[in-house]
């Protein structure tokens, strides 16, 4: 027996593709088989599973657990509920080793996929590599696991309510909040949560659907904030918060309708936690915004700008001991009172204590923040072959200029202007361009930077790539 993946499939930081086109229940029962071998190896014994919303999630759940029981693993079956639910029954649990989730995120409701941790480490990168190998070669134990089922959500909502302790009582009591759970897999999760905190709550499509009828379920894409700002807007709320597929990032505005982007988010989530420890390590992207590190550095924080990607987060936190780090695209990750992983239920009851131990709201807060002029991510189509090579070439020419430059993760530049960042993207064969200024001149004089540097390689920011 053996198993040859898709090559599409087989992903930096997770496994996701087509149903029916390049994933489905074979590929299932085979990363079952691998990651069941892997995860004995190294001495563990258990697994828990989980999935999300999509209509194809039961069939590959089915077909993953015969997988992992083929090959000797015990499993614990969590049932259906957001990514990080599942993060917390690895977590949380001494007897369990690892963890899988099916879920698609964000991605159009014909897709699938696994994100796995592995040890209470994230599974990515060589480990999904070797775990095509080993399909490929038919390079797996053989066994006969048990199954269980195990009810965590109320568990999880509890450990998620811890985070309300230290608050003055009565403070949250007033707060009127918006949520869109998006019809993804966060729904009755939050309806659960929302039932027992303070203040009065509204919510939104937390029927799970895995068509997705009312929008799409990419929080950072802000079409998809209308119905969450109109909710605001009619009920006079505070703030709004919403989720991805799977529940692991956040999107939020303010009460005035303004978004509150990941790297601002960031920032209100660095000072409340450096007031209480100062000197603490930040971690964000190299896509966050030059006012991030610098609101961090103001606050006695110590910044630091890492690669782009949730699994890569996760490692330089363990690295470095930082409690709190994120991203652009909505992963928030605390681990000074929490686990570590992204949550995005757990990030938007921060965002609630947050505001009240700072004593501003989260519309003051936003509102306080410096106004920056900035492009959305610009993707852009370039040939798998070329991508990373034009990177470096860019990474040469600008080392031999006078230019400052960070090459963590692509090429991000600093001028009198702002920054401009390329970098290639890990999951895709497109290039990604982001520019900030405080002034639209100075925009556009780094967005033609950007382009003088492309052409020099032969590329050009052609018609923009979708995720």
């Amino acid at each position: 027996m053996s198993h040859a993946f898709d090559p599409t499939v087989l992903r930096e930081y997770d496994i996701r593709g087509i149903i029916g086109e390049t994933l489905g229940p074979d590929d299932a029962r085979a990363i079952g088989r691998g990651f069941a071998t892997m995860l004995a190896e190294a001495g563990g014994s258990k697994v828990a599973v989980g999935y999300d919303g999509r209509v194809s999630s039961p069939l590959l759940e089915h077909a993953l657990i015969e997988g992992l029981t083929a090959s000797g693993m015990d499993v614990i079956r969590i049932g259906m509920g957001p990514t990080p639910m599942l993060y917390y029954a690895e977590a949380s649990a001494d007897d369990v080793d690892g963890g899988i989730q099916i879920t698609g995120s964000h991605n159009p409701a014909n897709y699938n996929g696994f994100k796995m941790v592995f040890q209470g480490r994230p599974f990515f990168g060589a480990d999904i590599q070797e775990l095509g190998r080993r399909g490929a070669e038919g390079e797996w134990a053989d066994g006969s696991g048990e199954v269980e089922s195990r009810d965590v959500i109320d568990a999880y909502i509890e450990r998620m309510i811890e985070a309300l302790n230290g608050v003055e009582p009565g403070v949250l009591d007033s707060l009127k909040v918006g949520w869109d759970a998006g019809n993804g897999a966060a729904g009755p999760a939050l309806e659960k949560l929302t039932a027992r905190l303070p203040g009065e709550h509204h919510l939104l499509f937390t029927e799970i659907d895995g068509n997705f009828p009312n929008h799409h379920p990419d929080p950072t894409v802000e079409e998809n904030l209308e119905d969450l700002r109109k909710l605001v807007a009619d009920k006079s709320l505070d703030f709004g918060v919403a989720f991805d597929g799977d529940g692991d990032r956040i999107g939020a505005i303010d009460g005035e309708g303004r978004v509150i982007w990941g790297d601002q988010l960031l920032m209100i989530y660095a000072e409340d936690l450096l007031a209480r420890k100062k000197g603490a390590t930040i971690i964000a992207d190299v896509k966050a915004s030059r006012a991030l590190f610098d609101h961090v550095a103001t606050h006695g924080g110590n910044p630091v700008m890492w690669k782009t990607g949730h699994s890569l987060i996760k490692s330089k936190m363990k690295e470095t001991g930082s409690p709190l780090a994120g991203e652009m695209s909505g992963h928030v990750f605390f681990a000074d009172e929490y686990y570590g992983y992204d949550d995005a239920l757990y990030a938007g009851v921060r965002l609630m204590t947050a505001a009240a131990r700072l004593g501003r709201s989260v519309t003051q807060l936003r509102g306080a923040m410096p106004p920056m002029v900035n492009t959305p991510e610009m993707r852009f189509q370039v040939d798998e072959s070329r991508k990373f090579a034009a990177i470096e070439e860019i990474a040469g020419r600008i080392a031999a200029s006078d230019a400052v430059a960070d090459t963590t993760d692509g090429v991000r530049v600093t001028t009198d202007d702002g920054w401009w960042l390329l970098r290639a993207s890990n999951t895709q064969d497109v290039l990604v361009a982001r520019a900030e200024s405080e002034s639209q001149e100075g925009l556009d004089r780094l967005v033609a930077q950007i382009d003088a540097q492309l052409e020099a390689s032969g590329l050009q920011r052609g018609p923009q790539a979708g995720h």
